[in-house]
């Protein structure tokens, strides 16, 4: 915190840099990450913004916005950035294994393209931590979904159909006792449902809507802290 204030602090007196070119009459701070910060420094930090707000300028990067309190985005112009297209992902993984010699089939390019959402970044650090898994061998697939925590597809398709089948509480409560001792985020399964429910060529529109509504009540839950084997329960029941 102190780094940050001592820096925005400072005012820029200089017109022009080394080469002679024009420069603004204030500093920028880029901070990444920021929904990460805890409340008292975010709190902190909107002070320091308006306090030098006439001498320095703040790029706050972050992946969710609701975790940033209303003061900081009140404050700020918003930028959303969608994710990157799935063939710019591929294109840029290739080159990577190429260069470094890391083993990877088409497959498994597709599944850490798939399991990055288009954030290139964490595709990167996947392959990484795949290709130092591997000893430097063949990448297999089951390894992408262990790294990425990714409920197994077969799994998620038999929670859906046995919500659907009447008297089967028992079999999905012991479902989803066995993911959670397996070590699978509740999080994780929720999006991985919400993604089956949005594709399903069967599901009406309007249960779709109903669906996602509850897939979403409960991930907030859970971002609040609530417990994930009654969250799922109540999303199955």
């Amino acid at each position: 915190r102190n780094k940050i204030k001592s820096f925005a602090m400072v005012a820029v007196n200089a017109k022009t840099n080394a080469e002679g070119q024009s420069i603004p009459p204030y500093k920028l701070i880029v901070l990444d990450e920021a929904d990460s910060m805890t409340t008292d420094a975010q709190s902190a930090l909107r002070r320091t913004m308006e306090t030098y707000c006439r001498i320095t300028r703040f790029c706050i990067i972050c992946n969710y916005v609701s975790r940033l309190i209303p003061p900081i985005t009140s404050r700020c112009a918003k930028f959303h950035f969608k994710p990157l297209p799935k063939q710019a992902t591929l294109d840029r993984l290739k080159m990577i294994a190429a260069a470094e010699g890391v083993g990877c089939s088409d497959r498994v390019f597709a599944l850490i393209e798939e399991q990055s959402e288009g954030d290139m970044r964490k595709a990167i650090q996947m392959m990484q931590s795949l290709h130092r898994l591997a000893m430097d061998g063949e990448i297999a697939e089951q390894a992408v979904l262990d790294i990425s925590g990714a409920v197994p597809a077969e799994t998620v398709r038999a929670l859906i159909a046995g919500c659907q089948q009447p008297n089967a509480f028992k079999q999905i409560q012991a479902e989803v006792d066995a993911l959670l001792l397996q070590g699978y985020p509740a999080g994780q399964l929720l999006a991985q449902l919400s993604g089956e429910v949005v594709s399903s060529a069967t599901l009406p529109d309007v249960a779709k809507g109903v669906i996602s509504k509850g897939l979403a009540e409960a991930d907030k839950h859970l971002v609040d802290g609530a417990n994930e084997y009654l969250q799922l329960l109540n999303v199955f029941a």
